[in-house]
């Protein structure tokens, strides 16, 4: 517990980036953008069907210029040779939603998808690299893919995506294949990719996407900042004055010199940088990033058994207009874990604990604000056990708490989030 609210104190001093949406390059592609609470579609639908039913339900964004452009697809313009992309799949197909949350939890990072319907003789993007780690999974039709290594070193595990290429900028393909139904294609960031239908075949194909600006730089780039802060207020070597005249041998124009005064200065330097690490609040940003990544992920796929033994199997009545539970009660010999692994995590943050978590999630990429539960003091360590036990049952009774009340609080409010499974059904 103090080493979350000391996590909670050095995030404080700094500000660490968020990280972005995975976005499709752009192309001659139209985007569709979809309302998921409205429009409820299968993803096995014929692409003749498919094409009515993206016209006839196909709703414009009220917060986007593009709407008014995007709201008029119809027939003549996929006949002309464009694409179209359906925005966030999962969140009409329980398939997508279960592949996805596969990635996700494989991956340790957020897990996105889009679909592509590409008509005959055509091809939807200019060929060019992304920042994501893709799999192109083949859905409907066929489609030609080339694939090309990274151009030059700084293109390898490309941290941005690329502009549109010619086929002058590019090579011989490390691979060319075309994709069947069922077919599935994996491509790291930095390859330079393109894909075209031929011989009067349409192409119909998911692509996920995931581990976008996931690297040790971008942890770096968030550890570094708050090192340096955290250094100069606890260190006086970080606090010193730069010497009077160094201007006069350090820049530029003086990097062919062998002035001493410049070695001494480099070689203070690598000091100071080396000494960073012992300053560096690496479980503070990990936490951070823990918590970004709790935002960013798609909420939990249920079986069968944990539905049937957490507040999602639990028979309930109406009273009043509300819904009640029948007889469902934990007691101090209830046997509980937590209802998935992963799916909570406990920071400190201004002094105060709190446990984000995601069953609250949509399916949708960040469509509700970030959820959690404040964890009183006393029920810290036993918060503590509870996510570090997982798979293993803990009876409620042996939570490490200083009273029976906040035993049973604390179970309580965890099972009936939704973030405790227990060892029995509660009838």
């Amino acid at each position: 517990m103090d080493g979350l609210r000391a996590s909670a104190g050095l995030l404080r001093r700094g500000r660490l980036r968020r990280r972005r949406q995975p976005q499709s390059h752009s192309g001659s592609v139209l985007v569709l953008p979809l309302r998921p609470r409205k429009i409820r579609r299968q993803l096995r639908r014929s692409a003749a069907s498919r094409m009515a039913a993206l016209r006839a339900q196909t709703l414009p964004s009220e917060d986007s210029e593009d709407s008014r452009v995007e709201s008029t697809v119809d027939g003549s313009l996929y006949q002309a040779g464009c694409s179209l992309r359906l925005l966030c799949p999962q969140a009409f197909s329980t398939t997508v939603w279960q592949f996805l949350a596969v990635l996700q939890e494989q991956f340790g990072s957020m897990a996105g998808s889009n679909v592509y319907l590409t008509p005959p003789n055509s091809q939807g993007f200019a060929p060019h690299y992304d920042d994501i780690e893709a799999f192109v999974l083949q859905l409907e039709g066929r489609k030609l893919w080339r694939v090309y290594r990274p151009r030059v070193p700084t293109e390898e595990l490309a941290l941005t995506s690329s502009p549109n290429f010619s086929q002058e900028d590019l090579g011989e393909p490390v691979l060319q294949t075309v994709l069947e139904p069922g077919d599935l294609l994996y491509f790291p960031r930095g390859f330079i990719h393109q894909a075209e239908c031929q011989d009067g075949v349409h192409s119909l194909h998911l692509t996920l996407s995931t581990y976008q600006r996931n690297t040790w730089g971008d942890f770096l780039e968030a550890v570094l900042p708050l090192a340096v802060q955290a250094a100069m207020e606890e260190n006086v070597e970080f606090r010193r004055g730069l010497p009077r005249d160094f201007m006069d041998y350090m820049g530029a124009q003086h990097s062919d010199s062998k002035d001493p005064r410049r070695t001494a200065f480099m070689e203070k330097v690598r000091v100071l940088v080396a000494r960073l690490g012992h300053f560096a609040p690496v479980d503070a940003v990990a936490d951070q990033r823990a918590k970004d990544f709790i935002h960013d992920s798609l909420p939990p796929v249920l079986t069968d058994r944990e539905r049937a033994l957490s507040v999602y199997g639990l028979p309930i009545r109406w009273e009043a207009g509300e819904p009640v539970n029948v007889g469902a009660q934990l007691t101090t010999e209830t046997e509980v874990h937590m209802l998935q692994d992963g799916i909570a995590r406990l920071l400190g943050e201004g002094g105060h604990l709190f446990l984000y978590y995601t069953v609250e999630n949509s399916r949708v990429y960040h469509l509700e604000e970030p959820k959690c539960l404040e964890i009183l003091p006393q029920q810290a360590d036993a918060m503590e056990l509870l996510l570090r036990s997982y798979p293993e049952f803990v009876r409620v009774g042996d939570l490490p708490c200083d009273s029976v009340e906040d035993q049973l609080s604390l179970a309580t409010m965890l099972y009936d989030k939704g973030l405790l499974l227990t060892k029995m059904p509660l009838t």
